[in-house]
């Protein structure tokens, strides 16, 4: 290949480049402009999602021609709105599930992931409203696995239709600081199922909510279940943090976890929440300020802390 032929297949590739580059933009602006309008945080601060990958794209698609092919289809709907959710876009998600309440008012799990994505936009009211109906609509029901949407490791779901409606109500109420209703909703998270991440995940938030109240030796009593060899597949900041409460790992152990995103969101509004039962408040704000200066902003450790300097700090 002589210079000239070199100088044009360089250039050419270089164009082919900024092209790709150029439509990848594209794409992402078009995909900016069809969603919700951006959220306002209590704090003041704008709520963005983040960029998708093209893997949750793909996903988000198929799901979307389950649900115009058939729009009559529970399941359809569903996932179609948990998709819709996985790319930050919860108002839209909110819509698709209340369009399946219309459709299937008796349905449970409509109410349950509404009043989730409810959480993620800090509507605590409408959540708890949601899923002390789903609550009611599985009375005397038998509990069933709920299909993960965005799987573990091991591709093996943790996580039940019953335990995930206690759960997300008892977080709805802690948010609101209603620690009665929280602890009663998270004990019968924890009695819905006996799997170490349901257990460690329940506990952890059972323990914090006693601890706030002043309640140190009913705290310790809720860790017996945890024990040195306890092994999770998924929840492993919860594993780690109840195992610190009992005093089984040193502070150290998982004070160092400087990454980013929802497990670490959890492991440090665990301490910050350690500090703050501890009256070291001062402490414990400078860590959940550190939380909410992140862009995790749909993790359930940023909404808490979000909400503690709020109500305890401002």
């Amino acid at each position: 290949m002589n210079i000239q032929q070199f100088l044009k297949t360089a250039l050419a590739l270089a164009f082919s480049s900024l092209l790709l580059g150029s439509c990848r933009s594209k794409k992402h602006e078009e995909y900016q402009k069809t969603s919700s309008t951006t959220l306002l945080s209590p704090l003041g601060k704008e709520l963005i999602p983040p960029q998708p990958s093209k893997k949750l794209l793909v996903q988000f698609e198929t799901a979307k021609q389950s649900y115009l092919e058939q729009p009559d289809n529970a399941e359809n709907i569903i996932w179609y709105g948990r998709r819709t959710a996985y790319l930050g876009r919860y108002v839209d998600a909110i819509n698709i599930y209340t369009e399946g309440i219309a459709k299937f008012p008796e349905d449970a799990r409509f109410y349950r992931h509404r009043g989730h994505r409810y959480i993620s936009i800090r509507e605590f009211s409408k959540a708890i409203d949601d899923l002390e109906k789903a609550g009611r609509l599985i009375e005397g029901k038998q509990n069933e696995t709920e299909p993960d949407g965005m799987p573990n490791a091991q591709n093996i779901p943790v996580s039940s239709l019953h335990g995930n409606i206690w759960y997300h109500l008892g977080l709805a109420y802690y948010l609101k600081h209603d620690y009665k209703k929280a602890y009663e909703a998270y004990l019968r998270c924890r009695n819905s199922g006996n799997n170490a991440d349901n257990i460690v995940s329940s506990t952890h938030w059972l323990y914090m909510i006693q601890r706030r109240l002043g309640n140190k030796e009913q705290a310790e009593a809720l860790l017996t279940s945890i024990r040195e060899d306890t092994e999770v597949i998924e929840n492993f900041n919860y594993e780690k943090l109840c195992k610190f409460y009992k005093g089984l790992i040193p502070l150290d152990s998982i004070s160092g976890n400087n990454g980013v995103g929802a497990a670490s969101d959890a492991t440090k509004y665990g301490i910050a929440n350690w500090y703050f039962y501890n009256n070291d408040r001062e402490r414990s704000k400078a860590m959940l300020t550190e939380i909410v200066e992140r862009d995790s902003w749909s993790s359930f450790g940023y909404i808490a802390a979000e909400s503690d300097l709020i109500h305890y700090f401002n």
